[in-house]
């Protein structure tokens, strides 16, 4: 499932062809997505200009001047794409293989500024919803997620005050997206070897007793904060379905440390360890047991 990182990239990527454009025309191929898209969807769009668009975690936040948003979310394998019309060169590349109603293309959107954008997602794990924006903050969807990683309030005190008392590991605890946002198995492992802290250790163990941060909260959250801007810098990791809206693979893949590293040496440097790979809670964990303690 695609991370911060990759939502960011196709938010940047999304922005030019959607941000102070008119929904011209909507389709919709395919109501049926993670939840069935309401059946007047396409007339609440229309003619509808997109005032702002931002990503709350890994959901992207399109504001409306109706005064509603339209919150998607790329569930498993779901991508954003930008085709221009001829004449419309600053949108982006245009690509001519692209197939008129191709099969997994289920929601397509044409932009008065020339884009056409489509949302295509082959097993349909990915959602949309409009919400009116004043009951935002009441979405269930949204209403119980931690704090952003790469906002302003997020600190080693703010994390160590969620960790205080957690018995899980902190690989489970980063994993939690109560606890902080956004965060995905990829970078979580490698905030945490970036950080030198093992993914076993007791998420606690981040705050004294009075909730307090310590060394290591500092650590890790200058090392969530690194790994992420350094994978937005990327355009995220491809692994499996994740492209930028334009097309082309992100990078980050390239850059990883630990994840998918088994039995390579570990890259910090002076550590003679190897990497290894665990299961915890059904994923596989990567680090190096020699300098993450």
């Amino acid at each position: 499932m695609p991370e911060l990182p990759e939502v960011e990239t196709v938010r940047r990527g999304l922005e030019p062809a959607m941000q102070g454009a008119r929904f011209t025309k909507v389709e919709v191929h395919r109501g049926d997505l993670r939840w069935p898209l309401p059946k007047d969807f396409a007339q609440r769009l229309k003619g509808k200009t997109v005032t702002g668009l931002g990503r709350r975690a890994k959901y992207l936040l399109a504001d409306l001047s109706s005064g509603d948003v339209l919150l998607m979310h790329l569930g498993m394998s779901g991508s954003f794409h930008v085709f221009r019309r001829a004449g419309n060169e600053g949108l982006g590349r245009t690509y001519h293989e692209r197939a008129q109603h191709a099969a997994h293309d289920h929601v397509v959107f044409h932009m008065s500024s020339g884009a056409i954008v489509t949302f295509n997602d082959p097993r349909r794990f990915g959602s949309m919803k409009i919400v009116a924006r004043q009951k935002l903050e009441a979405e269930p969807l949204l209403k119980k997620l931690g704090p952003e990683p790469l906002g302003n309030a997020f600190d080693a005190a703010m994390l160590a005050r969620a960790c205080r008392g957690k018995k899980t590991s902190l690989k489970a605890a980063l994993s939690d997206q109560r606890v902080v946002a956004g965060l995905g198995n990829i970078y979580v492992c490698e905030a945490l070897h970036r950080a030198r802290l093992s993914p076993k250790r007791m998420a606690s163990t981040i705050a004294d007793r009075t909730g307090a941060p310590n060394e290591r909260a500092e650590r890790l959250v200058d090392g969530i904060r690194a790994v992420l801007a350094e994978a937005i810098e990327a355009g995220g990791s491809s692994l499996r379905d994740h492209k930028r809206p334009d097309g082309d693979l992100g990078a980050f893949q390239h850059h990883f440390r630990v994840y998918d590293r088994e039995g390579e040496k570990c890259p910090t440097p002076g550590c003679r360890g190897t990497v290894k790979r665990i299961v915890q809670n059904g994923r596989s964990t990567f680090d190096c047991p020699v300098c993450q303690k």
